[in-house]
């Protein structure tokens, strides 16, 4: 069925000690998940403040200069972080109008992982001259990789699976916080030219931050896009390509996009959660049998997620 309305589910039950009230919340994931691969979560348990703080710095760092937002540019960095200026990515073929920041797990040159060469592990930019920036989004960052094992576990819950079943495959997890800014839809824009293309999310899931400007809409099984308004005190949570194989394509990696109409300025904050790099995912004991066999040979996450950014960043390159 082509769902007309993406599901609210309240987390609260997540904090109970009590697991029926668990595997309740996880039933409401199972149904969001299955039939539509979106749901918004209320009762999640991150601060106002660290929301508002959020916000906040994400538009003072897009305001500034394009010369100072270019000392971090990811041109600069071998592993993809920094400032991603507007028309340098296309996830529909076409160049997105809106411009990024790249933030993830901080690593040293002492990490295992980044001395064993692990594509895409590495050390974060940040700006040294905006004081005071970078505190509030780490903590942001660490409160968002809480809440995405959480996630994880009623995901796990939900699949009949044991609640604690993933955890093993997150302890590396390649977690990445991306701050956006979409100006107002230009009236030069290309044919078919949106914020962001029309595109499904690549790893686990994603756990996205927006503001009251809207914008942000899903296809449904009819191919019509329906609109994912903004709900105070709530996150939008959507199911990438990976959760998709991982359930032999039972839960949905659902194709969305943005387009800011509005004609004011639109700011979000998605929070890619993916595996550790060299997990295999092949697919769930509970979504195969005799009658459903595997329909993806395993892969690692690592390879899967890298192979999704040389896709993108060379349509983009071609273009220009």
């Amino acid at each position: 069925m082509a769902f007309s309305q993406i599901p609210v589910i309240d987390l609260g039950g997540l904090r109970s000690p009590d697991l029926s009230d668990r595997k309740a919340v996880a039933a409401e994931i199972r149904h969001a998940s299955h039939h539509v691969g979106f749901f918004y979560i209320a009762n999640h348990g991150i601060p106002a403040e660290a929301i508002a703080a959020t916000f906040a710095q994400t538009k003072h760092f897009f305001d500034q200069p394009l010369a100072v937002k270019n000392t971090v540019s990811i041109t600069q960095s071998p592993i993809s972080r920094g400032y991603e200026a507007i028309r340098q990515q296309a996830l529909d073929q076409i160049p997105d109008l809106k411009e990024g920041y790249y933030i993830g797990v901080d690593r040293g040159a002492d990490d295992p992982l980044v001395q064993t060469g692990t594509p895409n592990h590495g050390a974060n930019q940040w700006p040294t001259n905006l004081p005071g920036w970078q505190e509030p989004l780490e903590a942001y960052f660490a409160m968002m990789q809480t809440l995405a094992c959480q996630l994880m576990g009623a995901l796990a819950l939900s699949l009949d699976l044991d609640e604690p079943y993933f955890d093993g495959m997150l302890d590396h997890a390649m977690s990445v916080l991306r701050l956006l800014h979409y100006p107002p839809h230009p009236v030069d824009a290309m044919t078919d030219q949106l914020g962001c293309g029309a595109h499904t999310d690549w790893g686990g899931l994603t756990i996205l931050l927006q503001d009251q400007v809207g914008g942000l809409e899903v296809c449904n099984a009819d191919g019509n896009w329906i609109k994912a308004e903004p709900i105070p005190e709530t996150f939008v949570i959507n199911l990438g390509d990976m959760m998709a194989r991982w359930t032999n394509d039972y839960y949905q990696s659902t194709l969305h996009r943005v387009i800011n109409r509005s004609g004011k300025e639109r700011y979000s904050m998605p929070f890619f959660f993916d595996l550790n790099y060299h997990a295999l995912v092949e697919c769930l004991p509970t979504c195969q049998g005799a009658t459903n066999p595997p329909k993806y040979p395993p892969i690692t996450a690592g390879e899967h997620i890298m192979e999704m950014y040389r896709k993108t960043y060379q349509v983009t390159a071609a273009i220009a």
